[in-house]
Parts: structure tokens; C-alpha cells; sequence
């Protein structure tokens, strides 16, 4: 008897796009393929946008963005939304696969068929993402309600999760210094929502929150929510971070941001393959820009990422 066929990429991403959850492994897998670059781009346009909210979850090692996650996945499963979790990982330099495993970390049902966890290897990307998250997140959210990208950390170089998700949630423990450390890399800029873990700890939790709030007012970013957390039993304010993060992603126009995000993909993608000398043939990273906005808005990341390379050969 003969092995089943291995669905195509046009396959496995119209089954996304129908909404079949099943697929998303072998999707995965086939994204992650850097020598299946036809197939893949093929999943991704046939995929298209999906509906589901992309939510980014970063801060620093440590912070506890696992048992916040373990948390928000029961809240989001409370409330009868399907959750995909996508955990980058840094990467060993001898295999190149992930070295923390994530996915071991954030407690879920693994017989609930309406939760999907995955590790991704950042490998060599210093931006906190894996190459294939962008694509992996925009297909996975045909299928599921809630997609989340969760990152290795943050710092200077770490926030192209701002890039990749609708709503982004940066998680800060209090009595680390992180606002100020924050404010000088420009990390307060990236978030949608702030997050203190640790509420439980009181008076340190609650100078945390005003370090914050200072941080942002410095900054002009006085509507930005900064919520105070415990992920652990008995659980703090967690249905609050939820209702936050839905209220920020009601307030976007999801076609425009989707649009942004394929762009910002194929330049990022473009600058990882070609470096400072690819970005110098098309004029400088603004030029750039300027060209990807002139293209038409239906096109997917593998195309502009196409255009690109060839602005580059012409020019």
C-alpha cells in the first residue's frame, strides 16, 4: 500500500483558509522548509489574510511570558476562542533548532483540538522572529480565532513582532529596571499593551505600573493600557488583559494592517537575504518602502519579496 500524497502548498492553504485546524502542522512544516520556497510562497497566496487576531507577546528573558501565556490560553478557551501559540525559540548553533522548547512550558489540554502550540527556531535573525513566523501566523489565522506569536526577548534589535502582529504585549517584572532600560532602547514605543507580572507582590508590582505610566507620558503615549498581572492561582487580572487585547485589535482596520505587515515582511526578508548592499541597489531602506507601497495591495509576501529582487537585478 502506498503512502498517502503530501498535500501541495495550494492545498494546505485553502484548507486554512476554510478553516481546517488539522492542517496546520504539516503547513508549518512546509513553511519551515527553506528549499520548498515555490510551495510555500503557494500556501501563503492561496491562505490569503485570515480574520484571526495575531497578538505579540515579548519581554525579557525570565518574565514569565509562558505562565502568562498558560493563563490567557485558559481565559481565550473560556470564552470558546481557538488558540494557536507560536513560541520562537533561540536556536542551537550546531543544529539550528530550538533550544528552550517553549511549547513544554505553556500548560494546555493536548487533547483539545482547538489549541495548537508550535516552536519555531530563530535561527540566525537577530529581529526576535523566526523566518517563517510572518507567513505562519497570517496563514494559521484562517483557522484559528487568536494567533500568538510569542518572542525569544527583547532589546534593540528584538522588535519585529511590532511588524508581525496586530496587538503587541510587552511583559515587564517588577523591580527589574526593565522601564528604564525600555525607554532608552525605544521599546516603549512598541507596545499596544504593557503587562506587569507578579501583582501578587504588592507595593513593588504597583511602583512598577507608575514607572511605566511615567515611561509612556514621556513618550506622549498616554492612551497606551498598562494592566498589572498574576498568572498564578488564584489568577489577577487576566480577564482584563484579554479584554484589552480585543479592544485594541476592534480599533484597527485589519485589511490596511495586513497589507503593512506583507510589506514590512518582504523588506525585512529582503534585507536578512541581501544585507546593507541589496537595500544601497534600491536607493536606501526608505526607497524601498516607497516601492513596495506602490505595488498593488493583494500581493502576498513572496511576490513583493520577488519585486524586490528584481528592482535589485535591474538596477
Amino acid at each position: 500500500m502506498s503512502p498517502p500524497a503530501i498535500p501541495s502548498g495550494s492545498e494546505l492553504g485553502a484548507r486554512l483558509a476554510a478553516g481546517d485546524r488539522t492542517v496546520a502542522p504539516a503547513a508549518l512544516n512546509l513553511l519551515e522548509t527553506r528549499t520548498a520556497r515555490s510551495e510555500a510562497a503557494a500556501l501563503v497566496s492561496a491562505a490569503g489574510d485570515g480574520a484571526g487576531h495575531v497578538v505579540g507577546v515579548t519581554g525579557p528573558p525570565g518574565v514569565g511570558k509562558s505562565t502568562l501565556l498558560s493563563a490567557l490560553l485558559r481565559e481565550w478557551r473560556s470564552r470558546g476562542q481557538s488558540v494557536a501559540v507560536l513560541a520562537v525559540d533561540p536556536s542551537s548553533k550546531r543544529s539550528g533548532g530550538a533550544l528552550l522548547g517553549d511549547r513544554a512550558r505553556i500548560e494546555h489540554d493536548p487533547a483539545d483540538r482547538d489549541v495548537f502550540i508550535r516552536s519555531m527556531a530563530a535561527g540566525e535573525r537577530l529581529g526576535g522572529l523566526a523566518p517563517a513566523t510572518r507567513a505562519a501566523a497570517q496563514a494559521l489565522a484562517n483557522a484559528f480565532d487568536v494567533v500568538v506569536i510569542e518572542t525569544v526577548g527583547v532589546g534593540q534589535s528584538e522588535t519585529d513582532v511590532a511588524e508581525a502582529a496586530d496587538t503587541v504585549t510587552v511583559i515587564v517584572q517588577p523591580g527589574s529596571g526593565d522601564a528604564l532600560q525600555f525607554l532608552k532602547a525605544g521599546i516603549m514605543e512598541v507596545p499596544d499593551v504593557l503587562v506587569v507580572t507578579k501583582a501578587d507582590l504588592g507595593t513593588t508590582a504597583r511602583r512598577a505600573e507608575e514607572d511605566l505610566r511615567v515611561a509612556l507620558r514621556a513618550l506622549g503615549a498616554r492612551t497606551t493600557p498598562v494592566l498589572a498581572v498574576s498568572s498564578i492561582a488564584p489568577t489577577a487580572g487576566i480577564d482584563a488583559l484579554a479584554d484589552a487585547l480585543a479592544e485594541h485589535r476592534s480599533g484597527l482596520d485589519i485589511a490596511e494592517h495586513r497589507v503593512r505587515v506583507r510589506r514590512l515582511g518582504a523588506l525585512a526578508d529582503f534585507v536578512h537575504e541581501y544585507g546593507e548592499s541589496g537595500l544601497r541597489a534600491l536607493g536606501g531602506r526608505r526607497a524601498a518602502r516607497r516601492a513596495l507601497e506602490a505595488q498593488a495591495p493583494g500581493l502576498g509576501e513572496p511576490e513583493l519579496l520577488a519585486f524586490l529582487e528584481r528592482a535589485m537585478r535591474s538596477a
